[in-house]
């Protein structure tokens, strides 16, 4: 299981710190929020502080856009130092051609998915996706429960992977804690992120064994 801690729930005034602690705790990758306010009801962050997080970390960047017309700004967070670009089926009348400039553009290319949106939307992009992110709640803000429903769709997307024969990795995002990581993980997810469940319990070092000794891993 890849823990991905979500910037949203970090000090936004000490980001190098903040990151800085998330490689001391053993942490691998970084999930990046970035919003709009169109497409969700909040506004976070772009490119720029994406590329000036770039020069102090060598974590991950998994980089999800939460916002209208993502194929606009592929090329931007690319450059900026996004490795992985997660866009929402949602947001963009041409998924697949947005999948193919993220991967032109040299990063990984994921989906989202909001928690009624059916997984049929990327059952013929499995192949070319590094990774589907199921929304286990309504996009937009942190610090929300869980929607048990996602954990079925988990399960289904996994079948869905291994009957396409792809290695598409699973992500969930909302509403993750210490309580329900385990069953997510035995469903088939791959990559859990967790904001408030993560941030708001220090030290960072520990609370990442815990999820990991939740998860068996």
């Amino acid at each position: 299981m890849i823990l991905s801690p979500s910037l949203l729930s970090a000090d936004f005034a000490r980001l190098a710190d903040e990151l800085a602690a998330l490689e001391a705790a053993g942490i691998k990758w970084a999930h990046l929020d970035v919003m709009d306010g169109s497409f969700v009801p909040n506004i976070t962050f772009g490119p720029p502080v994406i590329a000036a997080m770039r020069k102090t970390s060598s974590l991950f960047f998994d980089c999800h856009l939460m916002i209208d017309e993502p194929g606009r700004y592929i090329d931007d967070f690319a450059k900026a130092g996004a490795d992985l670009i997660c866009v929402h089926a949602e947001a963009t009348n041409h998924l697949e051609r947005t999948c193919a400039a993220i991967a032109q553009a040299g990063a990984k290319p994921a989906v989202a998915l909001n928690p009624a949106t059916p997984l049929e939307v990327v059952r013929y992009l499995l192949p070319q996706l590094s990774m589907v992110l199921i929304m286990s709640v309504n996009p937009g803000f942190g610090g929300q429960k869980f929607i048990p429903f996602c954990l079925d769709k988990v399960r289904e997307l996994k079948a869905m992977i291994r009957e396409a024969g792809a290695s598409t990795l699973i992500q969930v995002d909302g509403g993750v804690t210490l309580d329900n990581c385990a069953e997510l993980v035995a469903a088939g997810a791959d990559v859990l992120v967790s904001g408030s469940a993560f941030f708001g319990a220090p030290p960072l070092d520990e609370r990442h064994r815990q999820f990991q000794a939740r998860c068996g891993g």
